[in-house]
């Protein structure tokens, strides 16, 4: 099955269930329980969120992550920063890349808004191959973190 069927079947499983969770965190968990568990490709994923101007480990599933990620530096805060999705095929081309885990070679990174559009956290997703991640995962990606968004204030 190629990437984009996958997504769409994954994205038809998670709105039921995300339907019935309680709060942000329950989603979180459940997104990055499901993708982790049905992408290949993935080694690590997971929710970084903004609080009191710290960028803190969420949800998440894999090896264990950074706690807390150092302000403006790294593939996370360059999407928010940007505010835009970061596609990075080869993490070592990348100025100020923080390697949680050292086996890390490609990065996706998607924003997570509020309802008044405003970055509150990013969704990271890791793979421990060179060039992982391509457009059928932003689109993906980004179709599924919309449907969590609705739980941020």
């Amino acid at each position: 099955m190629n990437k984009s069927a996958r997504y769409t079947r994954l994205y038809d499983q998670l709105v039921p269930l995300l339907a019935k969770s309680p709060s942000p965190v329950s989603a979180m968990a459940t997104v990055s329980a499901v993708l982790f568990h049905k992408m290949p490709h993935y080694s690590w994923c997971g929710f970084y969120l903004i609080q009191q101007g710290e960028l803190m480990v969420g949800p998440y599933q894999g090896p264990v992550a950074c706690q807390i990620l150092k302000q403006h530096t790294g593939v996370c805060w360059a999407s928010i920063d940007q505010n835009t999705v970061m596609l990075v095929s080869d993490v070592n081309d990348f100025p100020g890349h923080i390697a949680c885990d050292s086996r890390t070679k490609s990065e996706l990174v998607v924003p997570v808004r509020n309802k008044s559009g405003q970055v509150v956290a990013v969704f990271d997703i890791d793979s421990h191959e060179t060039g992982s991640f391509d457009e059928d995962d932003v689109t993906g990606v980004v179709k599924i973190i919309q449907t969590i968004e609705s739980f941020f204030l």
